[in-house]
């Protein structure tokens, strides 16, 4: 008899072990940690996520290492931003893809929102909320692509987490509303936050342009000290991924001038906060952002 119980429990245990081993994690891998984050919320359980960039690489200027190129060759799935935010890796992605799955999240998103400045395409789309939510869209239609099985809980996840980007959408836009609107002016390192300004009423003007590789000269830091002084705009922001020296410099420059001028903090552009952090995930850096921009905006903010 507990022979037999014993045999029947161990017969069970086999079962439940083969169907879980059976049913393994898709092994996906991103560029950015923004992208990782999207991915996460929406796969749930049934992802295992790799960031290639982590907290404060500039994904402008990198370069993918041998331990990538491992790790990309091992993934059932690749997610990059496109739009030639990874920069050289844009043509290891697109020779990948050739036979192996790889998206490009920044695909297909409606081409009246897409900004473009001459022949570059900005590539920022995660700063516009709606915008990143129809990325997650291309994410769960991949996901689901892939795992056809998981289809209802990967449908459940992005529900929720859209209803959470939502709700930042709405609060993100009532709180640049409650900044005077002649002070609605953000400068910052690089040109980091069109997307941002177009979507929640901002200007927005950056010493460099869209990428940090582009180069900019004494005329463009002369431009941005004649808007400075003729706005009277309390502060400027550097930026977790860009070097604070230029714009370190160009406070020095407007206040040389003898117009008062402060750093309003450090804003998250290209990568997002330490991992374990709330600016480690994507709704914590917007928060952290529109707070930052928001307080120092307005005068509030405690300047270092």
């Amino acid at each position: 008899m507990i022979l037999r119980l014993m045999k029947t429990l161990l017969i069970s245990f086999m079962m439940v072990f083969f169907s879980v081993s059976a049913h393994a994690k898709l092994n996906v891998v991103t560029t950015t940690g923004m992208i990782a984050d999207l991915v996460q919320n929406i796969g749930g359980d049934q992802v295992s996520v790799t960031p290639l960039m982590s907290t404060g690489v500039d994904p402008h200027l990198y370069k993918a290492t041998q331990g990538d190129l491992r790790k990309l060759m091992k993934a059932d799935i690749i997610f990059y931003n496109g739009l030639h935010l990874e920069g050289k890796m844009q043509d290891i992605f697109e020779k990948m893809a050739r036979n192996k799955a790889v998206y490009a999240v920044a695909n297909n998103l409606p081409s009246n929102k897409v900004i473009h400045h001459g022949a570059h395409t900005d590539p920022h789309v995660w700063f516009d909320i709606q915008l990143w939510m129809q990325a997650g869209e291309n994410v769960l239609n991949a996901l689901i692509k892939h795992d056809p099985k998981q289809q209802a809980r990967f449908k459940d996840n992005a529900a929720r987490y859209f209803q959470k980007l939502t709700e930042l959408d709405r609060w993100t836009a009532q709180q640049i509303k409650s900044i005077p609107e002649q002070q609605r002016i953000l400068i910052t390192a690089h040109d980091a936050f069109g997307y941002f300004g177009q979507a929640y009423g901002l200007q927005v003007k950056g010493l460099q342009g869209v990428s940090t590789a582009a180069e900019f000269g004494l005329q463009d830091i002369k431009q941005l000290k004649d808007i400075i002084v003729a706005n009277k705009i309390k502060a400027v922001f550097v930026e977790s991924s860009v070097s604070p020296r230029f714009i370190q410099s160009l406070v020095k420059g407007v206040e040389a001038e003898g117009h008062s001028l402060k750093i309003g903090g450090e804003l998250y552009s290209d990568a997002m906060g330490l991992t374990n952090t709330p600016e480690g995930t994507y709704i914590g850096m917007v928060t952290h952002n529109v707070k930052t921009i928001v307080g120092a905006l307005k005068g509030e903010a405690h300047h270092e």
